[in-house]
């Protein structure tokens, strides 16, 4: 039932908890399906890590931790967790809050943004080269231009 959604959404959200390393730890191998029931190397992601009120609960750690990438980029600079992580997969980190509200309208919006981007940089390229400035399908996509337009496709699976 799950690679079913995963087959036919656009877009995806991976919410870990805050309070809970197993849910964080779980995440890797849920893009890893995604990616694998897509058959692709790249697909509109943001990463998650909810219950951001529960400070004093955290068991996946907001402590700076030196970054993968430090070693290829001197801009690198300390990430938490599930920066890191969301790093590693080319997708948006955003912390939030269901229960006070907090940033749970951004991971939607940021994810609509990501869904509309990829639908664009594929369209471009199947219609000949690569519109200027893009990438090739298939690799990360940048995390820039979060001035686009925001709204939602009513095609958001929620897992």
């Amino acid at each position: 039932m799950r690679e079913q959604y995963m087959r036919t959404g656009e877009g995806f959200l991976l919410i870990y908890s805050i309070t809970s390393r197993q849910s964080f730890d779980e995440i890797i191998a849920f893009q890893q399906q995604i990616l694998r029931v897509k058959d692709k190397d790249y697909f509109p992601i943001i990463m998650v890590g909810n219950k951001c009120d529960l400070d004093a609960e955290r068991e996946v750690s907001k402590q700076g931790m030196k970054s993968i990438y430090s070693a290829r980029d001197s801009s690198a600079d300390f990430r938490t967790e599930g920066e890191s992580v969301a790093r590693s997969f080319g997708c948006k980190f955003i912390e939030t809050s269901a229960k006070s509200r907090i940033n749970v309208e951004n991971a939607f919006y940021d994810l609509v943004r990501e869904i509309r981007r990829y639908n664009k940089e594929m369209s471009s390229y199947g219609s000949g080269a690569p519109a200027y400035g893009s990438h090739i399908p298939g690799q990360k996509m940048e995390m820039g231009d979060q001035n686009e337009s925001v709204g939602c496709c009513s095609r958001c699976v929620v897992m």
